[in-house]
């Protein structure tokens, strides 16, 4: 996978009073951390993490930082975290994860179900439960996307993460075999259904006080 390149400054400055004046020049507080290296403060422009963001062809974004501090240092990395004003969506702070070609990382997966489901040609509803999964797998082998063939689904059925088998060396470390997205019964049937129970009930009430 070719990654995108995203220019960073290394900064000395800490504190909300430096990153207030970053924000003001357009660029972002960032952080690059990872096994084994000391973490070193950057800040990136506005306009190149909008960019990184909206090419990116994966939900994750992988870049080599070409970080500029007298001379070029070029550190391969992911956006861990990217902190927004949840009013203004403004970007707050960016944490970048330093990784290696040979090592395995943590990365976020979009799920797209496939097909239409004969559940769904029946009334039924598809619950899409969990929209990500997170997927371990080295940098070059991030799918783009998890697609779940829904065509054999039927109503009450669902998919459960064990289920799920992804190609070459990734995998969806999980201790817990959840629900990831189902077809459900839609809730107009649904109450249909509990009231005609609940008729049966009260008409075989005023027999069973006759038996007794």
């Amino acid at each position: 996978m070719d990654l995108l390149e995203l220019k960073a400054n290394a900064r000395t400055l800490t504190g909300k009073g430096p990153a207030r004046r970053l924000r003001r020049e357009g660029r972002v507080p960032a952080i690059l951390y990872g096994p084994g290296a000391e973490p070193v403060m950057l800040s990136v422009g506005v306009s190149d993490v909008e960019h990184a963001l909206k090419n990116s062809k994966t939900s994750q974004v992988l870049a080599n930082l070409v970080i500029q501090n007298g001379e070029n240092t070029v550190r391969s990395a992911m956006i861990k975290e990217l902190q927004s004003h949840p009013l203004t969506g403004t970007f707050l702070h960016i944490d970048f994860y330093e990784i290696a070609a040979d090592r395995k990382i943590m990365a976020r997966v979009p799920v797209v179900a496939k097909g239409k489901s004969k559940g769904v040609e029946l009334g039924g509803l598809l619950q899409i439960i969990r929209r990500e999964l997170e997927v371990s797998c080295f940098p070059n082998q991030i799918p783009e996307a998890i697609e779940i063939d829904i065509t054999d689904l039927d109503i009450g059925e669902s998919v459960h993460v064990n289920e799920i088998a992804l190609e070459g060396d990734a995998e969806i470390p999980t201790e817990v075999n959840f629900t990831v997205l189902t077809v459900i019964t839609p809730k107009g049937a649904a109450d249909d259904e509990e009231e005609g129970a609940e008729g049966e009930a009260s008409e075989e009430a005023p027999e069973e006080a006759a038996a007794t």
